[in-house]
């Protein structure tokens, strides 16, 4: 699959089978992760992988939108370290990034997957971090939920014209542009 095609037809999976996931294929979305751009090349990111079905069943207690952890097979947590980055503004950036080439690689192997969002969300952030003990310094960012997917959702053309300038905010490009 190539890179356009693996966005562009790459959906939230929120249902899956119960094939798990080997490590090969794990550690080759995590390759993938870390070798997302970083601000001054910092990588200040770290991964937790969850597949304790205890803890991935806990989770839905404090975060309302990841009750497809129930049935999911794993998820990796992406956390960002202070003592490499001390900007967190920038540890959001440098992790969303990890999370989005994670999301594209998980797509290209096979696997389904959703972003969850943990960071700024005060409730998840102290929930992620109890239920995984996490250090001080440690910020838990997103959470993605893993597996083979059950359903296949059509691609979706998202784009939207009006929604894209050329040189000012006054120049709406059209579709000749």
């Amino acid at each position: 699959m190539n890179t356009v095609d693996a966005i562009m037809t790459r959906r939230s999976i929120r249902k899956y089978t119960d094939m798990p996931v080997d490590n090969q294929t794990i550690q080759t979305i995590l390759r993938a992760g870390m070798q997302a751009p970083s601000g001054n090349n910092k990588q200040p990111w770290y991964f937790v992988i969850i597949d304790d079905r205890e803890i991935l069943d806990d989770i839905p207690r404090f975060h309302s939108s990841s009750k497809m952890l129930k049935e999911a097979p794993l998820a990796i947590l992406v956390c960002g370290d202070t003592s490499l980055e001390k900007r967190l503004d920038y540890i959001n950036q440098d992790c969303a990034a990890a999370t989005q080439n994670i999301l594209l690689a998980a797509h290209d192997v096979g696997l389904g997957a959703v972003w969850l969002g943990i960071h700024p969300t005060k409730e998840r952030v102290e929930g992620i971090r109890e239920l995984l003990k996490l250090p001080d310094g440690i910020i838990p960012v997103s959470l993605i939920s893993l597996g083979y997917p059950a359903v296949k959702p059509e691609a979706e053309d998202r784009f939207r014209p009006e929604r894209v300038y050329r040189n000012s905010w006054k120049n709406v490009m059209n579709a000749d542009q």
